[in-house]
């Protein structure tokens, strides 16, 4: 009896441990957040630095599937991201047809946060998955964070 008592209680521990660590495999929504409000900070005080900062990871700004993109509010040009760098988010658009790259371009406002949903593939992938960005302007940029549902 004790036996099976401990094998139950060594399973059970071990089920707990492994959902844990599938949890923290993807950011959440609230890190999404977090980290975009941390890069309008970093804008704020030095955007050249902050951009480079974000396109390369450094300083925590890349954190398993989360990262931090920008682009031009004037120009639509992407000036930080994993890998699309320079091209013009206005053309971006998900295998629904939805233009999300123009709508976060039309629609972001300097000190409010705004919400899109899109299809778009994690890195390193190429499958798109439902991601949910937080976007806003800060001076001449458009930066956001997003998270994949």
């Amino acid at each position: 009896m004790k036996r099976n008592t401990m094998l139950s209680l060594i399973f059970s521990s071990t089920l707990i441990l492994a959902g844990s660590s599938l949890a923290a495999e993807f950011g959440t929504a609230e890190e999404a957040k977090a980290l975009l409000e941390r890069a309008i900070a970093d804008v704020k005080a030095d955007a050249a630095g902050a951009l480079a900062k974000f396109s390369s990871g450094e300083d925590g700004y890349r954190d398993r599937d989360l990262y931090v993109f920008c682009f031009g509010a004037a120009d639509g040009v992407i000036s930080a991201h994993p890998a699309l760098v320079g091209t013009d988010v206005r053309g971006l658009k998900d295998n629904t047809g939805k233009t999300f790259g123009e709508e976060m371009f039309s629609s972001a406002q300097e000190g409010a946060i705004s919400e899109i949903e899109y299809m778009f593939p994690r890195p390193g992938e190429t499958e798109p998955v439902a991601k949910e960005s937080y976007y806003t302007r800060i001076g001449g940029e458009i930066c956001g964070v997003g998270y994949y549902k």
